[in-house]
């Protein structure tokens, strides 16, 4: 029963972050950012399973690929995400569709990782998802609150950071009147 638990823990949270993360949201620097991510990671670490015990090595390889991934998907999300400051100083950030690409290929290859963990015989626990999934929003939280302290600090109306993408070969019409 854990693994069914963690899986739709998994999957909602998933589901509240991708939803937020579409939205224009105020970045508050000094709040706890942190504090999701390590109770993820704590719960996913609290399983004995996490490791295979008849496959401990390869095990190990595929939750060590799984961090990787969670690493840079963390990162990437991050810098694809567009970050601005209001006039009034107020840092906010919404996600683009690079973002969303970055999604789509991070889980592709999880996927892949599953799969090839099945090929070779070894059975990822949900724990490990979640370990990594606790990886990608730490890291990517540490790099937009970096990105708004940075901004936050430079003029007030310094207008959008760029992000990966942004305003790359865009199209702009007029509106006929």
């Amino acid at each position: 029963m854990p693994g069914l638990v963690n899986a739709l823990l998994i999957v909602a949270v998933v589901v509240v972050v991708i939803v937020r993360q579409f939205r224009a949201r105020r970045i508050d620097t000094g709040r706890r950012w942190w504090l999701l991510p390590v109770i993820l990671a704590v719960v996913a670490l609290r399983d004995p399973g996490i490791l295979e015990n008849h496959h401990r090595t390869a095990s190990a390889l595929l939750l060590g690929a799984e961090l990787l991934v969670a690493l840079g998907m963390g990162a990437a999300w991050a810098w694809t995400t567009r970050v601005w400051t209001e006039p009034d100083g107020a840092v906010w950030t919404k996600s683009t569709k690079a973002s969303a690409m970055v999604w789509f290929l991070g889980i592709g290859v999880r996927v892949g990782l599953v799969g090839l963990g099945l090929l070779i015989g070894v059975h990822q626990n949900s724990s490990a998802l979640m370990l990594g999934l606790a990886v990608t929003l730490l890291v990517r939280a540490g790099i937009l609150v970096w990105r708004a302290q940075s901004l936050s600090s430079a003029t007030p109306a310094s207008g959008p950071a760029r992000a990966y993408r942004d305003g790359m070969a865009r199209v702009t019409r007029k509106e006929s009147v």
